[in-house]
């Protein structure tokens, strides 16, 4: 007996690698910023100012690409398929139902 082989299912995910990388860069922009607080360790201001700036510009960039993720997957649907649901309505209040 031979079981059946799973169905092909495509490529995937498009949205798999650039969410992981976002979330990877949301966890390493977070353990920079906890780890560049002056209160734990006097530091230099620049060096400080430095530490916060590439924590921050982590943490944007993870953001950007975890949204434009949910965006795609939760985004509006597709052009296409509006115009035939506005077609079938326009055609159903043409012959007098609503």
């Amino acid at each position: 007996m031979n079981p059946k082989p799973y169905e092909p299912r495509g490529a995937g995910d498009p949205t798999a690698v650039p969410g992981a990388l976002g979330l990877g860069l949301l966890a390493v922009g977070g353990w920079l910023l906890t780890t560049a607080r002056p209160w734990q360790k006097p530091g230099h201001p620049l060096t400080l100012g430095l530490g916060w700036t590439a924590s921050g510009v982590l943490l944007l960039c993870g953001l950007v690409l975890l949204a434009r993720c949910v965006r795609t997957v939760h985004g509006r649907p597709d052009p296409e398929t509006n115009t035939e649901d506005a077609n079938a309505a326009a055609a159903t209040t043409a012959d007098g139902e609503d």
